[in-house]
């Protein structure tokens, strides 16, 4: 979405991906090691995980997932104010010369709201993966590996996504198992690793199976004449 708006061509990509993930790495990092430190001083802060993770499913579920608009970011439009922006093409490049200034492009614009978005997206993931464990390490590996997987597959997943359509149904029930296992220990109730694993990918498993099955009934052709 984010290169349909910006009209980053496709040989272009590749370098926005390459620099977005990396500094998506170093920003989940960090994200991890305070959340970490945060839970093991606050243990409260687990359950205000948990209510707004409940509270993340339940709006996927009703089909309230927020589109990333770049235009609508304060981020976005406070660079635009403060960084000069070239209305020239950028050739493959975040910065440019002109009239002797250095001056940002619509590359360096998307590269931007590439890194704004997963900041977006990591407020929904980290949460929930602090509610299947706490050791800092797994959490960062495993969103090393489910970055590094989303930029090899980059090509086929903007083709699959469109096919599973009822994936958003799955992801919705895991924020929502996750944001009541994370609430379950007021009452004394413990859900194992085992347990947890097992819901969350039967659950995307179940989602993507039902969108294979019943597919998107095709548009109908308008009527002739």
């Amino acid at each position: 979405m984010l290169f349909r708006f910006f009209k980053v061509e496709p040989k272009h990509q590749r370098r926005v991906l390459f620099w977005g993930i990396l500094g998506a790495l170093v920003l989940r990092g960090v994200f991890i090691v305070a959340g970490a430190a945060l839970l093991e001083r606050f243990d409260w802060l687990a359950y205000l995980f948990g209510f707004f993770l409940l509270f993340t499913g339940v709006k996927l579920f009703r089909g309230e997932s927020a589109e990333f608009d770049p235009e609508k970011r304060g981020a976005l439009r406070l660079v635009r104010r403060l960084v000069p922006v070239s209305s020239q093409p950028h050739e493959g490049r975040f910065f440019v010369s002109e009239n002797g200034k250095r001056v940002a492009t619509s590359l360096f614009l998307c590269l931007l709201s590439v890194e704004l978005s997963d900041v977006v997206f990591a407020v929904d993931s980290i949460p929930a993966i602090f509610g299947i464990t706490l050791d800092p390490f797994i959490v960062y590996t495993s969103n090393v590996f489910a970055i590094l997987g989303l930029r090899s597959f980059f090509a086929l997943l903007a083709i699959l996504i469109s096919a599973f359509r009822h994936l958003h149904y799955g992801l919705a029930f895991v924020l929502t198992f996750i944001g009541v296992k994370m609430l379950l220990p007021l009452f004394d109730v413990h859900v194992g690793v085992g347990t947890s694993l097992s819901v969350v990918l039967g659950a995307i498993a179940l989602s993507i199976v039902t969108s294979l099955l019943r597919p998107p009934k095709p548009p109908e052709a308008p009527p002739a004449g």
